[in-house]
This record gives C-alpha cells, structure tokens and sequence, in this order.
C-alpha cells in the first residue's frame, strides 16, 4: 500500500520536540561557516555534521546511553528521523560514524562552538544575566576501573585469567603520581570528601548566570583538589570586561583567601558560603541583602549537574580522554540550555 505520509505529519503539533528543534537549527544555521571548513567540495557524500549534533541532542535529552543504541533506535523511530531531516524509508546511518568523524570535530573545536552559539541566541532573547553568577563543581566518574589503576613503572601484569578475577590492594598504597589507569590514563583517583570512597574521575565544571539559571561557561578538567576554584577563576576570566563590579556565589570550597583575593581582582565579589572556623569573607560582604539572595539562587546550579548526570547519562562518562569527554560535556550543557531556552520562550508566550 502506498501512501503520502511525512515524518511531519506524524509529529504532533504541539510536541515539545518541535520548539526545540526551532531553536536547534538556528544554532546550527549560524555554523554553517565551521562545517564548511571541514569538509572538502568534492568527493564521496558524507553524513552532515548537523545531523551527528542533532543526534547527540536526542542522545542527551532521551537518555541514550551508547551511540550504537541511537543508531537502531533510529531505524524505527519516527520522531528521531524528523528530527534528523531523514525520509521514512531512509536507513539510519552506522554506528561508526560518530568514531569516524569524531577527530574531525575536535580539531575544529564544533563542540566549544556549538555552545557558545546557543550562548549567544539566549543573551540576544535577554534571558542572561551579565552581573550576577553562581559557580559549582561536581565529580563524573570515567569509563575506567578500579583494577586498570597500575604502577607506572612496575613490571607488566599478566593477562587476567577471566572477565572479573579477583585483585587485592589490602595494603598498597595508590596514588595518582606513582599509578596510572591503563584503561583511561588521564582519569585520577579522586574522592570528594573523606567520607566517600575514592574513583577514577574527572572534574565538571559550571558558571552560571543568576537570572534565568541558564549555563554561560563549563568546562571539564582532571580531578584534584584545586581544580574546583582554578577552573571557576579562568571561566570569570573569560567573561567580557565591565566597568561594574559583579558577584559570583558559591558554596564552602571556594571560600580561601586565594580564591576570594583572585575573584576581587577580577572584578567580581565574591558571595561565598563562609566556613564555620576561618573564613576568607567577613560581615563586610554577608551584611548585604545581595549575599543572602546569592546564596539562596546559587543552588540552582544542581539542577544542570542533576540533569547531566541522570537523564543525559553523566554519572559515568562513555569516552575515554579528558578531549572526548570535555567535548561531550560541552554539547549536553548546551542540550540543557536549549530545554531551558525553550521554556523560557512558553513562559514568555504565556504571559
């Protein structure tokens, strides 16, 4: 039996899918200039890099665990075809797409571009505050095991004898200077306080603006214990210049006489949690009303790294390599961004 019918006719009209692939292709239009530059005029047809985005976009937002999944799933699922600009009979593209073009994204920095794209669509709808911030990190456990974590210069293991054997480390100490993961090198054994258990991780990073807890930098770096307040300084440096001093707030880890001395330099105040024994900050600063509203707005911050880890699958990262896994980080804020932007614009509609 033939029939007429379209991808489009059977997305229903008022599917939430339809406002945010709006707003996904006019991030993706304004990139055009980086996918030119990727890829070569002539030659064999290759799949467009707009659909490997689109296709992390649905990864994130239907928590798609592998990019093999993704890949049956859109071999019958309709919505996913539409979203992709792809006609109903047309077969889904290979898994091994995403490895092969993976390099390429890279190198022209797509993933960095794409989210600051989708920066810049919501500073121009004025959704984005440009004086107050809130800034957080958080812990992604790596796509390494506890029993790859080996002594860098330590005569070769056998091969395991199965799948799972036993290992006993009763004993022996392991750090990150003297250890190394095979699996995963640049992973580090980690642990966010003493009364957690140590993993091979990575850092994530957020800065986010106060107004409509939408995420203006992220970024994801090795884990250790300074690279919270290092990698929040170098996101408020990355800010535009203004004349008018800002606030940043966060929680205790960032209240050190360094962090707060290097936040001030930077022209913002710093509206941190201030420890119970010694405190960088004093009444100064917490006699302010504005302190006590940044404190209150800044745990908003945990909704993106809420979301990130449960619905986009974050809680343990799929790559290995700190470049794939920051390059993954990067697009799923962007992802988060974009749902907001989207609910920001009904909100707006609505009234």
């Amino acid at each position: 039996m033939l029939t007429s019918l379209s991808t489009n006719e059977l997305i229903p009209v008022d599917h939430p899918i339809r406002k945010i692939r709006v707003v996904v292709d006019a991030v993706l239009a304004e990139l055009d200039p980086v996918f030119d530059a990727m890829y070569a005029t002539g030659g064999r047809r290759s799949v467009p890099p707009e659909q490997l985005l689109k296709a992390t976009v649905l990864m994130a937002m239907y928590s798609i665990r592998s990019e093999r999944a993704f890949c049956e799933r859109l071999n019958y699922d309709l919505l996913f075809k539409w979203f992709l600009d792809l006609r109903i009979d047309e077969a889904a593209f290979d898994a091994s797409t995403f490895s092969k073009n993976r390099q390429r994204l890279l190198d022209h920095e797509v993933a960095d571009e794409f989210f600051e794209a989708v920066v810049r669509l919501a500073k121009l709808r004025r959704y984005m505050s440009s004086e107050h911030f809130s800034v957080d990190g958080t812990l992604l456990k790596a796509w390494a095991s506890h029993k790859s974590f080996k002594p860098k210069d330590g005569p070769p293991s056998d091969p395991p004898a199965g799948r799972n054997t036993e290992v006993q480390w009763h004993g022996e100490k392991r750090r990150n200077d003297t250890h190394a993961s095979t699996t995963d090198p640049e992973a580090r054994l980690y642990r966010k306080s003493a009364n957690t258990a140590a993993t091979l991780c990575y850092s994530g990073h957020l800065l986010m603006e106060n107004r409509s807890a939408l995420i203006v930098d992220a970024e994801l770096t090795i884990a250790d214990g300074y690279a919270e307040r290092t990698t929040a300084l170098a996101m408020l440096g990355r800010l535009p210049k203004r004349a008018r001093r800002r606030t940043v707030a966060a929680d205790k880890a960032y209240d050190t006489k360094g962090f707060v001395a290097d936040a001030r330099e930077l022209g913002f105040t710093p509206h941190v949690a201030q420890n119970t024994k010694v405190s960088a900050i004093d009444g100064r600063t917490t006699r302010h009303a504005g302190h006590q509203v940044s404190q209150r707005i800044r745990k908003r911050i945990e909704e993106p790294f809420g979301w990130t880890k449960t619905i986009a699958g974050g809680r343990q990262l799929r790559y290995r390599g700190r470049d794939r896994n920051r390059a993954w980080f990067k697009i799923t804020t962007a992802v988060y961004n974009l749902i907001r932007i989207t609910a920001l614009d009904t909100q707006q509609a609505i009234t």
